[in-house]
C-alpha cells in the first residue's frame, strides 16, 4: 500500500501484476510464494519476448558494398539524387530535370552544384546518348536504328550526338553518368556485324568514346539500384 511504481505495465501472470521500467523487471502482488514462483516463471517469459524484440529492432538490413561502385561515394554532396532514363525521349527529360534541380536548389536554398551529388542513368535505348560526337559521326544510324531516332534539326539519323551541348553543361556542373555496359556490347555487336568486324574491338571504342563524368556499369538497371542503396533518391525520367 502508499507504493508508486514508475515503468509501464506488461501484463498479469498468476494474478499478478508485472511492470518493467528503463532498467528492470518487477513483481507486485501480494501472493503466496507458488503464485510469486509463477509469476516470476511469466516474467522470465515477456522479458525474454521483449529482449528478442528489441534485438531483432537493432539489426536492420544493410546491403553489401562493392567497391565498384565506390565512385557513387566520391561525388561530393549533401544531397543525392539518381535519373534513370531509357529512351531518347526520356534522357532529354533528365537533362531538363536535373538541370532544374540544380537551379532549384540555388535559389530555394542556396546550394552550391558541389553540394549536389547527381547521376543521369544511361540504359537501354538511351545508352548511346553517353558516346562523342565521333562515335555518332562513325555510327550514328546503327546506334539510333532501335528506336528510329532522329536528329530533330534534321529529321536525319543523327551525325552528332544532339543532346552533347546540354549535356556538356551539366557535366560540367558535376553531373555524372552511369552507362550501361550491356547496352553497350549490344550496340558494339550491331555495329560490328555490319561493319564485318568483331564486337570486342567495336566494345573498346565506345568505351574509349564516353562523355567526362561518365562511368561504365555492368547494366543500367543495377546502378539504379546501387545509387538507392547509397543514398540516392530516385525518379525515372523515361
Amino acid at each position: 500500500e502508499g507504493r508508486q511504481i514508475l515503468g509501464f505495465f506488461v501484463g498479469h501472470a498468476s494474478g499478478i501484476e508485472i511492470w518493467r521500467d528503463r532498467t528492470a523487471w518487477s513483481v507486485a502482488g501480494t501472493h503466496d510464494a507458488k503464485h510469486t514462483n509463477a509469476a516470476a516463471a511469466g516474467l522470465t517469459v515477456l522479458a525474454g519476448r521483449s529482449a528478442h524484440a528489441q534485438a531483432a529492432g537493432n539489426s536492420e538490413w544493410q546491403p553489401r558494398r562493392h567497391e565498384e561502385d565506390d565512385w557513387l561515394d566520391r561525388i561530393p554532396g549533401v544531397h543525392r539524387f539518381v535519373f534513370d532514363t531509357t529512351s531518347p525521349e526520356g534522357f532529354a527529360e533528365a537533362l531538363s530535370f536535373a538541370n532544374n534541380y540544380l537551379a532549384a536548389n540555388k535559389s530555394g536554398y542556396g546550394l552550391n552544384d558541389a553540394d549536389l551529388a547527381v547521376v543521369i542513368v544511361a540504359r537501354h535505348s538511351s545508352t548511346a546518348f553517353a558516346y562523342t560526337d565521333g562515335m555518332w559521326a562513325r555510327h550514328g544510324a546503327l546506334l539510333a536504328q532501335r528506336t528510329g531516332f532522329v536528329d530533330p534539326t534534321t529529321k536525319q539519323p543523327p551525325t552528332v550526338n544532339v543532346h552533347r551541348i546540354r549535356l556538356d553543361g551539366l557535366l560540367a556542373r558535376g553531373v555524372h553518368l552511369a552507362v550501361c555496359q550491356m547496352a553497350t556490347r549490344n550496340h558494339a555487336g550491331i555495329i560490328a556485324k555490319a561493319a564485318g568486324t568483331d564486337t570486342d574491338t567495336i566494345y573498346k571504342e565506345l568505351v574509349a568514346n564516353l562523355l567526362s563524368n561518365a562511368h561504365m556499369v555492368p547494366a543500367g538497371v543495377v546502378a539504379v539500384n546501387r545509387a538507392q542503396e547509397r543514398g540516392y533518391s530516385f525518379v525515372h525520367a523515361g
